[in-house]
C-alpha cells in the first residue's frame, strides 16, 4: 500500500498545492486521485502566473475573453474558476461521499485586500456566488483584518480556507472568528455548517531560523509549532463550547498544514508529511513532494495528542533566543508580501498576455 493511502486510512486528507490546465487537460490529476488518494487541491497567485506563463494552454481562453471588457483581474478570476470548477468535478463524489468534508478546491481572494475587512468579505461572497460550486473554499488570510473578514463570511454562508496562519495563537483567533460566524447563524436562526479550514505554515519557520540556531536544531522548529497547534486543536474539539455548537449541526473547522514542501536539500524531502501524520486534518504538499511520498515515504506513528515534546523543544528555541510570537507576526507580514507580490506578477502576466495575443491577431 502507498504511503499516501495510508495517510489517507488514518484519517488525514491529502491535498494537492497546484493546478494547471494542464494537469487537467492529462489526466494526471484525475490519476493522482485514483492512485496517490488525492482527495483535494489548493491554489495561491504563484501557481496560477506560473501555470499562464507556461506554455499556451490559457492563450485562447485570453484571448476570447480579452474581448469581453474584463479588467485583468475580472479575465484571471473567470480563468481561474474554469480550471477549479473542472478540478471540483474531479473531487465532487468524494464532497459527496464525505457529506462535504472532503473534496474540496481553494480560491484566494485578492492579496492586496488583506487589510481590507469589508472589501474582502464584499469579494469572498461575490467569487463564491460566480463560481456556482459547492465545493469551492474561498481562501482569507488570518491577519488582523482577515479576522473579522472570516467571521463575516462564514455568516454568510461562505465556505472559509483561513490561510497564512503561522503559530498556535494565530490557528486560535481563527478558529474564534469561525466559531462567533457560526454562532451568529445559530441565532439567526441559519443552517450552521459551514465548512471550513485554518492552514497553518510549516517550513518557513525553519528557513527563518537556518542561521540562528546550532545543527541540532536545524528544521525542528516548524514541526514543534504544528505539535503544539495539533494539540490546542485537539483541546479545542473536546471543549464544551465547540461540542454545543457540533450538537447543533455545525461542522468542525478543519486544521490544515500548509507550506509542507522541504526547502533544505540536505534533509528528507518527505520529512514534513512523515512528522505531521495526523487524524483530521489537511495536508496540502507541492506536486513534487507529493510524488516523493507516494515512492519512498514512511508513515509511522501519528501525531501525539499532548503535543509531545514540543514545548521542551521550544522552550530551547527560545534559549537559543528565537522569539516565537514576534517571529509569527512577522512570518505572516511578509507572507502577505508576498502574496502581494505574487499577486502584481500574475495580473502583469495577464496583461502581458492579452496584449501579445491581441497583436497576434
Amino acid at each position: 500500500m502507498k504511503a499516501t493511502q495510508q495517510l489517507h486510512d488514518l484519517g488525514q486528507s491529502l491535498w494537492l498545492d497546484n493546478i494547471t490546465r494542464g494537469l487537467l487537460d492529462s489526466g494526471t490529476l484525475a490519476r493522482y486521485i485514483g492512485e496517490l488518494a488525492v482527495t483535494g487541491l489548493t491554489s495561491n497567485p504563484t501557481i496560477f502566473d506560473q501555470a499562464i506563463r507556461a506554455g499556451g494552454f490559457y492563450d485562447v481562453a485570453i484571448q476570447q475573453k480579452a474581448g469581453n471588457g474584463l479588467s485583468d483581474e475580472a479575465l484571471f478570476f473567470e480563468l481561474a474558476l474554469e480550471d477549479l470548477n473542472r478540478a471540483a468535478a474531479l473531487f465532487l463524489p468524494i464532497h459527496q461521499a464525505t457529506s462535504g468534508t472532503d473534496g474540496w478546491v481553494s480560491l484566494e481572494v485578492s492579496p492586496l485586500l488583506a487589510h481590507d475587512t469589508a472589501g474582502t468579505v464584499k469579494t469572498a461572497v461575490a467569487l463564491h456566488r460566480q463560481a456556482h460550486c459547492p465545493n469551492l473554499f474561498i481562501k482569507i488570510p488570518g491577519t488582523r483584518a482577515g479576522l473579522g473578514a472570516i467571521e463575516e463570511a462564514i455568516y454568510a454562508g461562505v465556505p472559509v480556507n483561513v490561510t497564512l496562519l503561522f503559530s498556535c495563537e494565530q490557528y486560535l483567533a481563527a478558529a474564534e472568528a469561525y466559531l462567533r460566524g457560526i454562532e451568529r447563524r445559530i441565532a439567526a436562526g441559519l443552517d450552521p455548517r459551514i465548512e471550513s479550514v485554518a492552514s497553518v505554515f510549516v517550513s518557513r519557520w525553519d528557513v527563518a531560523v537556518k542561521d540562528k540556531v546550532a545543527a541540532s536544531l536545524q528544521n525542528r522548529l516548524g514541526i514543534a509549532i504544528a505539535q503544539r497547534t495539533y494539540k490546542a486543536y485537539r483541546e479545542l474539539l473536546a471543549a464544551p463550547h465547540w461540542q454545543k455548537l457540533a450538537q447543533s449541526g455545525a461542522a468542525r473547522q478543519r486544521l490544515l498544514w500548509a507550506s509542507t514542501g522541504v526547502k533544505d536539500p540536505a534533509a528528507r524531502d518527505t520529512m514534513y508529511l512523515e512528522a505531521l501524520a495526523a487524524p483530521d486534518t489537511v495536508n496540502t504538499i507541492p506536486e513534487k513532494t507529493l510524488l516523493a511520498f507516494a515512492d519512498h515515504g514512511k508513515v509511522g506513528g501519528v501525531m501525539p495528542l499532548d503535543g509531545g515534546d514540543a514545548e521542551t523543544l521550544l522552550a530551547e528555541f527560545a534559549r537559543s533566543g528565537i522569539d516565537q510570537a514576534a517571529l509569527a507576526d512577522q512570518l505572516q507580514h511578509e507572507g502577505a508580501q508576498a502574496f502581494e507580490k505574487s499577486w502584481h506578477e500574475l495580473i502583469n502576466c495577464i496583461h502581458s498576455k492579452r496584449a501579445t495575443l491581441a497583436t497576434a491577431v
